[in-house]
């Protein structure tokens, strides 16, 4: 099969077209053949050396697909051979074919393509696991996102709004992204480059504060936004783009009852993670499929072109998600 892996460590034209024999598949997985994949953040701090990939995944980037599955392990009752499906993995997405958890598989929304399903799981998988979960935001609650326009932030956004009826802000670098923002439901958009975000969040909330704040960013953040947090707020963060480190007010986190947590999902079993996927299937495909909840490409580009797609997350230009036709088939609906 056709594989796209990295060469080495460094920027995109690391990524090489190559050949690797099919994975093969436990008495729990299911191999799928693979017409349309995700890229993803976490494909691009991979391809750096900054997250490599669990014991056991591939070494393949790819963390989200969508395809055909050819053929289930022994054990599996459900997805069957022939099934149209969508899935996170924990790597190999990248390829033609991908060895997947049978307990992580979704079925396609209806009406959607193959592409447009492949640019689902990775995001929602993250804004269900830290807004929902590990956030609890509540019916009502204020939330705040940073990179409002990200995959998991336009699909945090959407979730926000339709499942919690929440007061949502979200950051986001181009007045462009801000109106995107505000199209899928943000009530604030705040463009972080024109001003003091964290300024204009703190006016903009009110003395109540703000209750659950996603962000990928730590560093000189964290401090900002634990100031910004409301009695019992939460702050979830989902990686460290500006800094591992950062110096909080321990006194202030026990006085006010605050949170500071985060996670990742790739490291997680596969039963973890297919609660989410039972969650997502019942709580939000149905709100996809009526039109409620979109999902936004911004570019599709060819397997073959791995390297063009990573340098578009590069230049942080990207609305929503960027996916790879690995089949022609890839931009029709099952």
């Amino acid at each position: 099969m056709k594989v796209v892996e990295i060469s080495q460590y460094g920027g995109p034209e690391m990524l090489r077209l190559a050949e690797r024999t099919l994975p093969t598949i436990g008495p729990t997985e299911v191999l799928v053949r693979v017409l349309a994949a995700g890229v993803n953040r976490p494909d691009v701090q991979q391809r750096k050396g900054l997250y490599p990939p669990p014991p056991g995944a591939s070494d393949i980037p790819g963390l989200d697909i969508a395809g055909v599955v050819e053929t289930a392990g022994a054990q599996v009752s459900s997805p069957a051979k022939g099934e149209a499906v969508c899935a996170l993995v924990s790597g190999g997405g990248y390829a033609e074919y991908c060895a997947v958890p049978a307990v992580q598989c979704m079925p396609l929304p209806r009406g959607l393509t193959f592409i447009e399903a492949a640019s689902l799981p990775e995001v929602f998988f993250t804004a269900w696991n830290n807004v929902i979960w590990l956030g609890a935001l509540a019916e009502g609650e204020t939330l705040l996102i940073q990179g409002g326009t990200s995959g998991v932030g336009m699909a945090a956004i959407q979730l926000a709004k339709q499942l919690r009826n929440a007061r949502v802000f979200a950051t986001a670098g181009t007045d462009e992204k801000c109106r995107v923002c505000r199209e899928i439901g943000a009530d604030e958009a705040l463009n972080y480059l024109a001003g003091d975000w964290a300024a204009a969040a703190r006016l903009r909330a009110g003395a109540g504060g703000i209750d659950v704040i996603l962000d990928g960013q730590a560093g000189d953040y964290t401090a900002r936004e634990m100031a910004l947090l409301a009695p019992g707020g939460r702050l979830v963060l989902i990686a460290s783009h500006r800094g591992t480190t950062a110096e909080v007010d321990l006194r202030d986190i026990v006085r006010r009852r605050l949170t500071l947590t985060g996670s990742v999902i790739r490291s997680r079993p596969s039963e973890y993670k297919g609660r989410i996927a039972r969650e997502l299937v019942r709580e939000v495909w149905p709100l996809i499929e009526a039109g409620r909840i979109r999902t936004h490409i911004h570019a599709v580009l060819a397997l073959e072109d791995a390297a063009a797609a990573h340098a578009i997350l590069d230049a942080n230009k990207q609305i929503g998600k960027v996916v790879l036709a690995v089949d022609p088939r890839a931009l029709a609906s099952p």
